[in-house]
């Protein structure tokens, strides 16, 4: 919704994007009041969707987002190709650059220095592309492979440098993996990723600067902490609480459903480490809880129940099935 608000930012229309119950909930200023400031005409519901987009003659402007992500920067940057002169975002810290990427693969006016990301006025004739695997899906087979101590190897999949900074994070809990790049689609690098065998998990810090890098990447690396022998830390992860659910405080409750110990103190998750005995827990209809919490029971001593595992196909459709195939001793109703 927030890439689209973008793109409509200079639509000779009238458009009004409304999203599921998940989005509602989503603060969608960050990116209204960018697009405003180049002369699009943007009304937000009390800070949220539905959004109505009136598209203006938009001129170029610099901003540098409170808030690290690539969503709001990726939403300037598309209004910025409709906009007279130059649009510049400067990031506090660096987020993914797919939108980068893409354009500059297209033949688009980008820049990029010292954090800074700049465009001008472009418009392509069209072209054909391969979506990659999803590298953040990939990261929940990854996981299961190291709990488990079994080989894996994930084919297909995106291997963007700014979207595989959780493999660095499984690395320091003792995760070995090797990326292959086998070729590239659109700017983007594509391969496969093989998992070795894993012995034992050690526990993790992940700070503040790396937090922007793994944030879809929490509810994993979380799952993973769980069976780590000591705490594990997530320092300044209060984005979490606007995903499609408030994840810091679901990570906590489903991790003690399982029996587990967690804690949400504030803006950081702490994870204590010890493994889990087993229970019941609920997605609360996010899919990145869906399923992290179900490669966590992998690894429990007693059985566990994770309902509203549906929610996993928002972005992995037929997860459950997947793992089934790769072994995985899970029924499904």
């Amino acid at each position: 919704m927030r890439l689209l608000s973008g793109v409509l930012a200079a639509a000779p229309f009238t458009s009004v994007l409304t999203g599921d119950a998940s989005l509602s909930v989503r603060p969608m200023e960050r990116v209204a009041g960018p697009l405003r400031a180049m002369g699009a005409f943007l009304e937000t519901t009390d800070g949220h969707a539905p959004i109505r987009i009136r598209g203006g003659s938009l001129h170029g402007e610099r901003f540098e987002p409170e808030v690290p992500s690539a969503q709001v920067k990726s939403a300037i940057l598309f209004a910025g190709l409709a906009a007279d002169g130059v649009t510049a975002v400067r990031e506090r810290a660096a987020t993914r650059d797919h939108t980068e990427r893409a354009l500059e693969a297209l033949g688009a006016p980008v820049e990029r220095e010292d954090g800074e990301v700049r465009v001008g006025r472009f418009q392509h004739g069209g072209f054909e592309g391969r979506v990659p695997g999803d590298p953040s899906s990939a990261a929940f087979l990854i996981a299961a492979a190291a709990l488990t101590g079994s080989p894996l190897t994930v084919t297909g999949v995106g291997l963007n440098p700014s979207r595989l900074q959780f493999l660095r994070v499984m690395e320091r809990m003792g995760i070995v993996t090797h990326q292959v790049v086998e070729g590239s689609e659109v700017g983007e690098p594509v391969g496969s990723i093989e998992v070795e065998p894993c012995d034992a998990l050690r526990a993790v810090r992940v700070d503040a600067d790396e937090l922007p890098l793994v944030i879809d990447e929490v509810p994993v690396l979380a799952a993973l902490a769980i069976h780590a022998a000591s705490d594990s830390w997530f320092l300044d992860a209060a984005e979490l609480r606007v995903k499609e659910s408030d994840r810091l405080g679901a990570i906590t409750r489903s991790v003690r459903d399982l029996g587990g110990v967690a804690a949400d103190e504030g803006s950081d998750l702490v994870i204590a480490g010890g493994g889990l005995e087993g229970g019941r827990t609920t997605s609360g209809g996010d899919h990145r809880i869906a399923m992290a919490m179900a490669i966590a029971a992998l690894g429990a001593r007693g059985p566990s129940r994770v309902d509203g595992m549906d929610a996993a196909g928002v972005s992995f459709p037929g997860f459950v099935e997947t793992l089934q195939r790769l072994g995985a001793r899970i029924e499904a109703p």
